[in-house]
């Protein structure tokens, strides 16, 4: 076989050749040699007309040009990269399980699979010659690979980098067994073999030809099948499977050659884990916006944190540095699990703004496909169909100039599916119907907290994030603390209630003002304990800048009515408003998400036993005590009830309104604590609450353990307040200790 031949060796072991490797933009070599093959027609976008009339006169090879009256950029094909030699790259250790989750097949699983979808064509040389004179876009234009040179691969790696992978081709197999061994754990993770240095500078090269292919318009956009991967790869070292950052090289290489085509590129990394390797090489660039879309876990997540601590990591708070300030988008989720939802949430709230305003020359994606749905190693669930629009919303950047760069991807069939949908995609194909599932909470946070860390740097983030550090210099105060300081003064002036001291440290720093008490409560015989949500915030933005006006916002808040029947039924009150967040003179983030369960748990715990161990219980005089717990803050009632068995004792009645978790009342210690629960409880929980949505759960929160649980027909939390006043104004009066055994006066006595 000639040396220029399109070599595609489905498996057979053949040597490294330089030179072009691809003699058209279809034909399969696995079918045979063909007569139609010639030796320089890589790229035709320079071709006159005059030279295709020689070509033409001197033979059949320029039946395998693409045809001038095509060369419009959407009548352009498809290009695809592979090179069989790029499986050579293998674990010289085998060890005793050979499997590794960089298999050398991956390249070729994801070949069959474009192969037997269509894409890539495997007919006659007859055939081939018609398709391209008469449907040129109908496959994938094949784009041949070649190894990169050391100049190129220096461009981006320091030189000794590349000499200690140059040395791995002349180690012996015993050497590279035990270099294996060693560094295929832990960061480095990474194995080597006879061929690896081959394979590495191959895949460096697809790289480099599917980039310049792209941006000289030779083909409309491309798909690179390359490997080994290479976002992990460091200026000075291999890591992560990866020995030559592949995007990176190629990138700079297409500002290099092409200056006025290709000044301003966008890498998407859409790999499960944070490219380190692209993010350092580009940290201080203004002309490179790198994005990365992977799963940070705080930090546990692989790659993980740096050796260097001055070297940043894949978290959401580093933004570049230098003229690249901004330029470095991390948008690192928070845990596995993530699905279309996320992803498409990330595209539309962050990727496409900050892309469009961008507005680059070029987009390489980064396409690692371990976030895949049936991955083990991401453990992510994003379908074929996401990947096809993510990819659809990156075509329109940059008048279509997308080249898609294999990185990971450990599932054959996973990998596979989701690299046709890409080619697909590209290759003009409609992205498929999809419901997009709702976004987790805990992702929402994720791209919120990314949107302020950007706003100093994009026109796009800004609307709806606030300078925090700016307005805490102007004196500012948050809205909730606002709020509360306003409830205590109406409370103050209508009833004469006054903030209870905490004497604890940290709880008093936390509750300062949040407890508030009627005159007199000692002596009191009636007693009201409320613990409750902060009151709702309701605002009807701006629509050009987002921007909230104090004549557009309201404040509900349903206790109020509550605290004033009580006070007119000769109850002293208890106020206990539990906060989402507690305030830090310290903090300046613009957005800060309620704090979490766990820690509500906590803090909550501590404040309701205090309470009553220091106040409550002492109150000798109280012969009617109810609780009352609203939204969130009703788990003051749970803690209480579980933490001091004697309250059940002291208790006439307690009432909650849910719209959030439905959680249970139950003791070890206690085991008639759940059924006194359900006997002295209301226990509204909104119409539109998950429970009744589901009949094995609204059976199940039924069981005692629940309370007497009852469905109201109003939505959200005020508007159930409202709705059940009357009602729980009965079930209150109905349990109160009758006045003849207060020894009260009653009405008739004093007339």
């Amino acid at each position: 076989m000639d040396a220029h031949d399109d070599v595609i060796m489905d498996g057979e072991d053949h040597r490294m050749t330089d030179g072009p490797l691809a003699s058209n933009g279809f034909r399969d070599a696995t079918t045979g040699e063909s007569s139609l093959e010639t030796t320089n027609v890589q790229s035709t976008a320079g071709t006159s007309k005059g030279e295709e009339e020689e070509e033409e006169e001197g033979g059949s090879s320029s039946q395998l040009v693409y045809p001038e009256h095509f060369r419009r950029r959407g009548l352009l094909p498809t290009g695809c990269c592979y090179d069989d030699r790029m499986k050579l790259h293998a674990n010289a250790d085998f060890g005793p399980n050979p499997h590794h989750p960089e298999d050398p097949s991956r390249i070729e699983h994801i070949m069959q699979t474009f192969k037997k979808a269509g894409l890539v064509f495997t007919g006659s040389d007859a055939e081939l010659a018609r398709i391209i004179k008469t449907e040129p876009t109908k496959y994938m234009w094949r784009i041949p690979a070649r190894p990169a040179t050391k100049e190129e691969i220096c461009m981006v790696h320091h030189p000794r980098h590349y000499l200690w992978v140059e040395e791995l081709s002349r180690k012996s197999t015993q050497e590279l067994r035990h270099l294996s061994a060693i560094m295929d754990q832990g960061r480095d993770s990474l194995y080597v073999g006879s061929m690896t240095y081959e394979a590495s500078l191959i895949s460096a090269g697809g790289a480099i030809e599917t980039c310049k292919s792209v941006v000289t318009g030779v083909v409309k956009n491309a798909f690179a099948i390359i490997r080994p991967p290479g976002h992990h790869a460091e200026y000075d070292q291999p890591m992560g499977f990866c020995l030559f950052n592949n995007v990176p090289i190629a990138a700079k290489i297409c500002q290099a050659d092409y200056p006025d085509l290709c000044r301003k590129i966008l890498i998407l990394d859409w790999d499960v884990h944070h490219g380190n390797g692209i993010q350092n090489l580009f940290y201080d660039d203004p002309n490179i916006l790198y994005i990365s879309l992977h799963v940070y876990r705080n930090g546990e997540f692989y790659p993980g944190k740096p050796d260097n601590p001055m070297t940043p990591d894949g978290g959401i708070e580093h933004c570049g540095a230098g003229p690249g300030l901004g330029k470095n988008v991390n948008i690192g989720w928070h845990d596995q699990g993530m699905g279309d939802g996320e992803y498409m949430a990330a595209f539309q709230k962050i990727v496409m703004p900050i892309a469009h305003e961008f507005n680059p020359d070029l987009v390489i994606i980064s396409a690692g496909f371990d976030a895949a749905a049936g991955d083990e190693l991401g453990a992510c669930f994003v379908t074929p169909a996401c990947y096809a629009h993510m990819t659809h919303m990156l075509m329109s950047l940059a008048g279509g100039k997308v080249a898609v760069c294999l990185e990971g991807g450990y599932d054959l069939e996973a990998i596979s599916k989701s690299a046709l949908a890409v080619a697909q995609t590209l290759m003009g194909e409609p992205p498929p119907k999809m419901e997009i599932p709702k976004i987790s909470r805990e992702a929402a946070k994720v791209l919120a907290k990314v949107q302020a860390y950007h706003a100093p740097y994009w026109e796009c983030m800004r609307p709806g994030v606030v300078d925090v550090q700016e307005l805490q210099l102007q004196d500012s105060s948050r809205l909730h603390d606002v709020v509360r300081r306003a409830q205590r003064q109406v409370l103050s002036e209508k009833h004469g209630m006054l903030p209870l001291y905490i004497q604890r440290d940290v709880l008093y720093k936390s509750f300062e003002n949040q407890v508030l008490v009627t005159r007199g409560i000692s002596e009191a015989r009636r007693l009201l304990v409320i613990v409750h949500d902060p009151p709702e915030l309701h605002a009807q933005p701006d629509p050009l800048d987002n921007r909230v006006e104090p004549h557009n916002a309201w404040v509900t808040d349903g206790v109020l009515r509550y605290i004033d029947w009580a006070i007119s039924k000769d109850f002293a009150v208890m106020d206990i408003n539990v906060p989402h967040y507690i305030t830090h003179p310290e903090d300046t983030d613009a957005y800060t998400p309620r704090a979490d369960e766990r820690t509500l748990q906590a803090q909550i715990q501590d404040l309701m036993c205090y309470i009553w161990d220091n106040y409550l219980q002492l109150y000798d005089c109280v012969e009617d005590i109810f609780l009352m717990g609203v939204g969130n803050a009703y788990l003051g009632i749970k803690m209480l009830l579980i933490y001091r068995p004697d309250v059940k004792r002291r208790v006439s009645g307690v009432v909650n309104f849910v719209n959030g978790a439905l959680r249970p009342v139950k003791s070890d210690v206690d085991t008639e604590l759940s059924q006194w629960y359900k006997n002295n409880s209301q226990v509204y929980v909104t119409n539109d609450h998950a429970c009744w949505a589901d009949a094995d759960l609204a059976r199940k929160v039924l069981k005692r353990r629940f309370g007497n649980v009852i469905r109201s027909e109003a939505k959200g939390l005020s508007a159930m307040m409202a709705t059940h006043f009357q009602d729980v104004q009965q079930f209150i009066l109905e349990r109160m200790t009758p006045p003849e055994e207060v020894g009260e006066t009653t009405e008739e006595e004093k007339a």
